[in-house]
């Protein structure tokens, strides 16, 4: 592979963490390991039902934050209210502002990086919000900012095809020589495999595979096996 092409939520670090710190702090609620999966798995649901619209900007991005966790709690017989809400995302953005990096990830970059091979990034959300993610990560020691494409900033979202042929111009790919790697079955492995590209799924929240025509190269799930793919896999990672 000459080009490794990484999601960053859920793919680099682990979403759930922040969001279950969020939980913990600003609801008044006793919860088990089980239910703070469940009640974050709800709140993705919610949020990915919303992303076209707040991409297309029928409604703001705040309301579609807003509307997916009250309507994940409503799901557990949780009371929040608007406001409630509001300072739930505000606790949000601070906890994300503390991600790291899984340390496999960090140990796959280094090599990638060592080895030149083309890195980027593609990523859905809106730009200064993902800009944000992304230099907390700090990413670009290992990937230029000029291979950072953020849905909110090129216009198109991913699985839309249009996302993909963006990067395809702009690092003139080779497609048999490029990897995709994204934890969305829908967003990154269709978008990916309709590309033409190869696609690594990071399952690490154990999905189960969805009846289709389309799937994965790979399936890893946790960033130790996603190491172990280019190590073994594809023998580009000594």
């Amino acid at each position: 592979m000459d080009t490794i092409i990484f999601d960053v939520d859920d793919t680099l670090y682990d979403q759930a963490q922040s969001f279950k710190n969020t939980v913990k702090q600003m609801i008044q609620e006793s919860f088990t390991d089980e239910e703070l999966d469940k009640l974050y798995i709800a709140s993705r649901k919610h949020s990915d039902a919303l992303f076209d619209k707040s991409e297309a900007g029928e409604i703001t991005l705040l309301d579609m934050q807003i509307h997916r966790i009250t309507a994940a709690c409503h799901e557990f017989g949780i009371p929040m209210t608007r406001e409630q809400a509001i300072e739930f995302q505000e606790a949000y953005v601070a906890e994300q502002q503390k991600i790291t990096l899984f340390d496999e990830v960090v140990e796959l970059l280094d090599a990638l990086y060592l080895e030149d091979k083309q890195l980027a990034v593609l990523t859905n959300g809106e730009d200064k919000h993902q800009s944000m993610k992304i230099k907390q990560l700090d990413l670009e020691k290992w990937i230029p900012k000029e291979h950072h494409f953020i849905s909110g900033a090129i216009g198109y979202a991913k699985p839309k095809q249009e996302a993909f042929q963006i990067i395809e111009k702009k690092l003139q790919l080779d497609k048999g020589k490029t990897v995709y790697i994204g934890d969305s079955f829908d967003n990154d492995i269709v978008g990916a495999k309709q590309a033409g590209w190869n696609a690594v799924w990071m399952n690490h929240r154990k999905r189960s595979l969805p009846t289709t025509t389309i799937k994965p190269d790979k399936t890893v799930y946790n960033a130790k096996e996603l190491l172990d793919v280019f190590r073994h896999d594809y023998s580009i990672v000594k």
